[in-house]
């Protein structure tokens, strides 16, 4: 079997007991399947729930809490015991070394805390590490959440090019409607891909003690895809359980073919996460060239200049009509553009005192359609 390099997410209902506190049974069987992948040489990278579900108990909520002060209490105090219990199991019981790294979106809407990011994935993953990530829900306000764990996943899958990501959950599959109140519920084995009736038509509502239904699992599998990963969504037992998903025994639903797009980390941060300072609006010549052709913008596309903006400044491109067609980061700043919009390269080269023959290059460039991944 070939090498992979695979993200496996755990939800809270995964790994708490009845009565929502930390099962260290459900959480030794985890890691047990978990080592078993990194016995046949994958690499492997956890993204875990838990933390709330964990930590409510002991501040002594009877069930999760529904404030978001409540929340991040529980998170706290979870978070610990949480990441405590992994790596003393994965130490004890396998020799494996576990490392914890806690997100927030804001490390992604950063490029350089984005490739910070990469680098100490790639780091651990170089040293035989296991990381064990999860959104640091004890500091992250609502405006800068990833709303659950299961886009994480999907964000974290792209940022590492994993070959497949597993999503272990409580429902052993995608179904065309409910199977807990729909007996008649028609399980898919194998999606091609996502399509917008199966978003429609997905349930958001989850377990007790996590956040994500089956919803964000399928949004989740489309990121997933969209950047070129593979994706499994189902239910396992037993320690065998993650070897034999991989292997394509897994109780559960698989998403995608090995012809996925792999889309670079630089794209995926531009497409998914930057944030435009301004706006630049192009001619129709533009938009063929750039949008169909695969070219970069020149100077003498550009019409029109929206917003203050500097060199290396991530913009948004618009057509005459306000139409976003995409967005890119620039080789000028807004003044310099406002000098030499529908010029050619070289006069702007001289006006801006520029090395640069393009305000947007191709491979800093992402279309509205590789946008929506």
């Amino acid at each position: 079997m070939k090498k992979k390099r695979i993200v496996v997410k755990i939800g809270s209902s995964s790994l708490t007991n009845r009565n929502g506190g930390l099962s260290n049974e459900k959480l030794c069987e985890h890691v047990d399947a978990l080592a078993k992948l990194k016995e046949l040489g994958h690499e492997v990278i956890l993204i875990s729930s838990g933390a709330v579900a964990a930590g409510f108990a002991d501040l002594g909520y009877s069930s999760r809490p529904t404030t978001i002060a409540g929340k991040q209490a529980a998170s706290a105090v979870g978070q610990g015991l949480l990441i405590r219990g992994y790596t003393e199991e994965f130490k004890s019981r396998h020799g494996i070394v576990a490392a914890q790294l806690l997100l927030t979106r804001q490390n992604f809407l950063h490029k350089d805390q984005y490739n910070n990011a990469y680098a100490t994935l790639s780091e651990l993953l170089h040293r035989d590490v296991l990381p064990i990530i999860n959104e640091n829900d004890s500091v992250s306000v609502e405006e800068l959440t990833f709303g659950d764990n299961d886009m994480l996943s999907a964000l974290v899958s792209g940022l590492v090019h994993a070959d497949f990501l597993i999503i272990l959950t409580d429902i052993n599959g995608i179904y065309d409607q409910n199977p807990r109140t729909n007996p008649n519920a028609k399980k898919y084995n194998f999606l091609f891909e996502i399509n917008d009736e199966l978003l429609k038509g997905a349930s958001g509502a989850g377990s007790n003690v996590g956040t994500g239904g089956m919803k964000s699992k399928i949004e989740a599998a489309k990121t997933a895809l969209d950047l070129g990963i593979k994706v499994f969504i189902g239910s396992g037992s037993g320690s065998e359980k993650l070897v034999d998903i991989l292997a394509g025994k897994g109780d559960g639903t698989y998403i995608g073919s090995d012809s996925q797009p792999i889309v670079k980390t630089s794209k995926q941060w531009l497409a998914l996460h930057s944030v435009p300072s301004g706006k630049i609006e192009v001619d129709e010549g533009a938009i063929g060239a750039i949008v169909r052709q695969g070219k970069s913008l020149l100077p003498a596309g550009v019409t029109n200049i929206y917003g203050n903006f500097h060199v290396d400044d991530v913009v948004e491109v618009i057509n005459e009509k306000g139409k976003t067609i995409g967005k890119g980061k620039v080789n000028f700043s807004s003044n310099q553009l406002i000098d030499i919009k529908g010029l050619s390269s070289a006069e702007a080269m001289t006006i801006a005192n520029s090395n640069h023959r393009v305000v947007i290059h191709r491979d800093n460039w992402v279309s509205q359609a590789e946008r929506r991944m």
